[in-house]
């Protein structure tokens, strides 16, 4: 950043004129045109509109379980409708409520705490929401035809392998969850990038809401945990469409492989899901407790602490699958010392509310009703990590019971209380007469009736996942009651659907900060613009409408920076990730269909597989790759601009010209994820190769030294050639920036080559896990190599196009890095398939 003496190119205008400018650049029109949304508050809204409606019909799945159990030998539902049914509660649930309403909330608020226009990646936010709906959608046409998956929402095999679940409905599950999860991983990335670099100016990492730093923790739990999840999905989707035995005892395989990669995932979930939920009560607590949060400090270390242990703890989930003493008791103690982390924010909320002047306004009920049934659910997981209580209660109606008093106390209760608390901020309304109070008390009554008895249950000995139970067990009334009880909290959540239907109808108009708070959100007219803030804050602490009640106003009458409209741009600012200093400026994206269109290709792909059209899905493939790079001809830019004014004196160069744009973290980010992938395919490997039965192989992978010497050499040319082509004083020169890119295409095709080679004496893949595992990574390093190519050609077209420059090489340092990552997998690839064999001393 530097200062800019004679800002003259943007006179002042008025408050209204400005609104309006602003307006017709970042508004979305109506009509079809709102299918081409890219901004941030319609994406959001998106996003929690469509999870709530799936969450109430996974509320209508419940409620049909609870009617099949509420007696004995009831002939409601038959078991093969049962099982679809219970399948598609805990997906819909867990994959289609939870954590979409927390992108949706993320996506939303995001960009108003921290004081910019919009997300990084408003494109990429758009594109994962169609991808969210279209394999929702998957999966509830398929239960409407009665085809939905049946296995249970962990898709456990030998149970859900092509023997023993011969259609199709294992099939959906594993393509509509992977289709999510594309979401999911878009979600992951872009809420990162958003937080670490397009933060108001000042700033800094300790002024942040604390709302921002578990969603931040919240994203890279999800960057580490899908991808084990989304790799085990496509293994058991090629085992039961080729036979390749990754699960299949019987040739090297092992079903409790799919339990760890489920698990690695799994377990983390449940820290993603209440992790946001948990930031919104660190948000509205001191509020509504008319007191600054207590220990800052310490519940940020908490919030990474309790990231990081909940990636040790997935084996908590398999006690009872026979796995050694000493891990028994690492993981028991694992589980037990989150409770440190955890119980660090739950005091500190306590603290904040004795030190304060709480207000019992409707969101502080719903924080109440979150506090003790969480604790309830806490206490109860406490009591599953130790591990004879464990394998006693373990796949009873117990483990059901605490799982819904985290999941529900810990997610859905916050997030009761943080729809009346930013509801104002929705709709610029507040409700003439709520039935928010009733709604409570119904669903706090329904639910604990529900699940409080169910532990009982639980404890005599009632197996989870049966479709019924005889008159003998003694379950009858404690089923009736949870049953009642579970009808009384489905009319809670109906009332509440009511009140905030009746709200945004029918409510009164307000002003901004409904509440008196004191973070950045509540500066935005209610509701809020497209474009959020007229100009943009200066942020010199964690409480800036606390310093500065007006700043509201002042910002909308443009003090402060980007107060104009330069070239019909989408401008915000971007900062140096610790600091907070100004870096840049972000042009971003206008409204497009792009997204769209490429998420119905990316949809024609997922389904073309499900049915195994496998020449249609490669043509998908191919296709969603063009629509991808359809995303570039307008970004970038054609010309050196330098340091362009942004009001208050200062100037900053665009993200295009400077050294850390936003999409350099996007590449390093799903890089992380990628290897995190690869890394799990190696675990894979090597817990088959320790633990499977059958082992060794019947053949092992020979040594083929010309398919090696092509790989390692073909990617030792596009690395150093990639590399050499980003540099500043190659870029200089454009005959030799693009002699290098074909140089680096070229090295990437002799790789394919040499990969090739290896697959073709690689063994019959269908005759036991090793060999499927070995292909399976050999095709991983081909499908890099063939990325890289289209890099290398992308930075050959968008240097002829006059995209790239010495100051403006993002295009191919983007290059450069993946294929650096890709040389790097590929030797990896190489060493794993070559070398461990040796290592392992099974080959001479």
């Amino acid at each position: 950043m530097t200062t800019d003496t004679q800002d003259t190119r943007h006179p002042p205008v008025s408050a209204i004129r400005l609104h309006k400018r602003l307006e017709a650049v970042w508004g979305t029109p109506p009509g079809w045109a709102r299918l081409s949304a890219v901004n941030h508050n319609v994406v959001g809204r998106r996003f929690i509109l469509t999870a709530f409606v799936f969450f109430g019909i996974g509320g209508v799945l419940a409620m049909l379980i609870r009617a099949q159990l509420a007696t004995p030998r009831s002939a409601f539902l038959g078991p093969e409708i049962y099982n679809q049914i219970f399948t598609m509660h805990g997906t819909v649930m867990m994959f289609l409520f939870a954590i979409p309403m927390f992108e949706g909330f993320a996506i939303y608020l995001l960009p108003k705490l921290l004081g910019a226009r919009d997300m990084a990646f408003p494109r990429l936010g758009a594109y994962g929401y169609w991808c969210y709906l279209f394999g929702g959608s998957i999966l509830l046409i398929a239960l409407a035809f009665g085809l939905a998956p049946d296995g249970g929402w962990f898709m456990y095999t030998p149970l859900t392998s092509k023997t023993y679940s011969p259609g199709i409905n294992a099939d959906i599950w594993l393509i509509g969850v992977t289709f999510v999860e594309v979401s999911a991983i878009s979600a992951a990335i872009e809420i990162i990038a958003t937080v670490l670099k397009t933060r108001a100016p000042g700033m800094s990492i300790d002024k942040m809401p604390l709302l921002a730093w578990y969603l931040l923790v919240t994203a890279f739990m999800m960057l580490f945990g899908f991808p084990p999840l989304i790799l085990g999905s496509v293994l058991l989707e090629l085992e039961r469409a080729f036979s390749l035995p990754f699960f299949d005892p019987t040739r090297g395989g092992d079903s409790l492989l799919w339990q760890h990669l489920f698990w690695l995932f799994g377990h983390p979930e449940v820290y993603i899901i209440f992790l946001p939920a948990a930031g919104m009560v660190s948000t509205i607590l001191p509020t509504l407790a008319r007191r600054e949060i207590l220990g800052y400090g310490w519940i940020v270390v908490s919030v990474v602490a309790l990231a990081f242990l909940s990636f040790g703890l997935w084996v908590h989930h398999m006690f009872t699958v026979g796995i050694p003493h000493l891990a028994l008791a690492f993981f028991s103690s694992a589980s037990t010392a989150v409770a440190v982390p955890t119980a660090v924010q739950i005091f500190a909320w306590i603290g904040t509310l004795a030190a304060g002047r709480p207000q019992l306004k409707l969101p502080m009920l719903y924080l109440l009703g979150f506090f003790s049934v969480f604790v309830i659910g806490g206490l109860t997981g406490v009591m599953l990590a130790i591990v004879p209580f464990n394998w006693q209660a373990h796949d009873t109606h117990f483990v059901v019971a605490h799982l819904h008093y985290v999941l529900v106390g810990g997610f859905v209760f916050p997030m009761l209380a943080a729809a009346y608390y930013w509801l104002p901020h929705f709709t610029g309304r507040v409700p003439r007469h709520s039935l928010g109070t009733a709604a409570f008390w119904l669903i706090m009554i329904g639910f604990n009736l529900t699940f409080l008895v169910m532990h009982w249950t639980g404890l005599l000995g009632m197996p989870r996942r049966i479709t019924g139970y005889g008159p003998e067990t003694g379950w009858e009334w404690p089923n009736l009651l949870s049953s009642i009880g579970s009808f009384t909290m489905a009319i809670g959540f109906a009332l509440f659907a009511i009140d905030v239907l009746m709200h945004w109808r029918h409510g009164k108009r307000c002003d901004r900060n409904r509440w008196g708070a004191s973070t950045l959100e509540w500066a935005t007219a209610t509701p809020p613009p497209s474009y959020n803030f007229a100009s943009l804050p200066q942020i010199a602490s964690r409480a800036p409408l606390a310093d500065r009640p007006d700043l509201g106003n002042r910002l909308a009458a443009g003090d402060g920076y980007l107060g104009f409209v330069r070239h019909q741009w989408l401008e915000t600012l971007g900062v140096e990730a610790v600091t907070g200093r100004v870096e840049q400026i972000v042009r971003l994206p206008n409204r497009t269909f792009i997204p769209l269109v490429t998420a119905v290709i990316t949809g024609l792909f997922f389904v073309a597989v499900l049915f195994k059209l496998y020449v249609l899905a490669l043509i998908a493939l191919v296709a969603v790759v063009a629509a991808a790079l359809m995303w570039t001809p307008d970004s970038g830019e054609r010309q050196d601009r330098g340091a362009l004014p942004i009001g208050n004196g200062e100037s900053a160069v665009l993200h295009s010209e400077a050294a850390s744009p936003p999409s350099l973290w996007a590449i390093w980010l799903a890089l992380a994820a990628d290897a995190t992938a690869f890394a799990s395919l190696g675990f894979g490997l090597l817990f088959l190769w320790v633990v499977a039965p059958n082992w060794p192989p019947p053949e092992w992978l020979q040594w083929s030294p010309l398919g090696a010497a092509l790989t390692a050499a073909g990617l030792a040319i596009a690395l150093l050639a990639a590399n050499v082509a980003a540099m500043r004083r190659v870029v200089a020169r454009a005959p030799w920036r693009e002699a290098l890119l074909a140089i680096a295409a070229s090295g990437h095709i002799v790789a394919l080559t040499g990969i090739g080679a290896i697959v073709l004496v690689t063994p019959a893949p269908t005759r036991h896990a090793y060999a499927a595992v070995v292909l399976v990574m050999l095709l991983y390093a081909g499908l890099h190599a063939a990325i890289g190519l289209v890099f290398a050609g992308f930075g050959i077209w968008r240097s002829r196009a006059g995209f790239v420059s010495p100051v403006r090489r993002i295009d191919l340092r983007l290059g450069a890095i993946w294929t650096s990552y890709t040389a790097a997998l590929g030797a990896a690839a190489l060493l794993l398939v070559f070398g461990l064999p040796l290592v392992m001393g099974t080959v001479q």
